[in-house]
This record gives structure tokens, sequence and C-alpha cells, in this order.
């Protein structure tokens, strides 16, 4: 479905046919505005996606070193034995 808007009036297209706006009944009307506001909460949901997805990853990132210096600490402790001497 896809939406064009002449000077006048809004128009849809559904496979390939341009309908009026005008020339729908009241249950398509409500239709094309149920379409239209899932398409607006899907592009919203994918922007947010994309943040949780960044933020996400920052996370795991510090994690992953989190746990690194750990087992740096465990399998090297005479390293930090010898920076504690200094």
């Amino acid at each position: 479905m896809e939406n064009k808007e002449t000077v006048n009036e809004p128009i849809i297209t559904i496979d390939n046919e341009e309908y009026k706006e005008s020339e729908l009944d009241s249950r398509q009307k409500y239709l094309t505005n149920q379409c239209r506001d899932l398409v607006n909460k899907k592009a919203r949901i994918e922007f947010e996606l994309d943040q949780v997805q960044a933020s996400l990853n920052v996370f795991q990132q510090a994690l992953v070193e989190s746990v690194k210096e750990k087992a740096d600490e465990v399998l090297n402790p005479e390293e930090d034995v010898l920076e504690e001497e200094k």
C-alpha cells in the first residue's frame, strides 16, 4: 500500500490501483489509518532497537574486558606483586 497526496485529497495505492480517500468507506478509512499508524510504530521501534543494540554492544564489550582483566590477574599474579613493590 502506497500513499500519495494530490493537491486536494489523499490518494492511496493498493496493488497498483489508485483510490481517493473520499471513495473509501469508513472501514477502509479505519484500516488505512491503522496501516499508517503501524508503519510509523514500526519505524519508531526499529529506531529504538538500533539504540538498544548499540547500548548492548557497549555493555557486552565492557563485560568482556572486565573478565579478561580478572583472568589476567588470576593467571599472572606475580605481575601484580611486582607492581605493588614499586
